[in-house]
């Protein structure tokens, strides 16, 4: 399902199948405005993921200015991959662009909660509308913080009329 360009809508661009199924689970959110956002093809590695945004988003960005994306990317174990990839993003677009994703990646924080990719994406959803942080506030996921208070501002209202 596409979402309407010239309305208020978020693009979720995941590194891998994994990121994908996590933002599918996000999708499952019964409060969820749906037609608001739309879950992108995997970029195929975080390094891809920056690529794509450029080659292909930026421009469409500028060309939207209701667009937000989430950058949905794995850590590997390191913080200093946010200053990268928020290096990459445009001045212009900062404010509509959140870089999100696992200290390590989506299969540790898995094997941690004991949970499904989908059951773990649908309490980031649930955390996001009520303002709570009992998944986003799990050790591979606490370095989020920044993130998802400037997408709870931005964003929270779009999604969750």
């Amino acid at each position: 399902m596409s979402v309407n360009r010239q309305q208020p809508h978020v693009l979720v661009l995941p590194e891998d199948d994994a990121n994908r199924q996590l933002a599918n689970g996000f999708l499952l959110d019964p409060c969820l405005s749906i037609r608001k956002i739309q879950v992108l093809r995997e970029a195929g590695g975080w390094t891809r993921v920056l690529e794509r945004f450029k080659s292909d988003h930026v421009v469409e960005m500028d060309r939207y200015p209701e667009r937000f994306m989430v950058l949905l990317i794995d850590f590997d174990g390191n913080q200093k991959r946010l200053t990268k990839a928020n290096s990459e993003v445009p001045a212009r677009l900062t404010d509509r662009v959140f870089i999100l994703g696992a200290l390590s990646d989506p299969e540790a924080l898995r094997q941690a909660t004991f949970a499904s990719y989908e059951t773990i994406g649908k309490a980031m959803a649930e955390d996001c509308r009520e303002g709570t942080d009992t998944i986003w506030g799990h050790d591979l996921l606490r370095h989020n913080a920044i993130e998802i208070d400037r997408l709870r501002q931005r964003v929270r209202p779009i999604l969750f009329p």
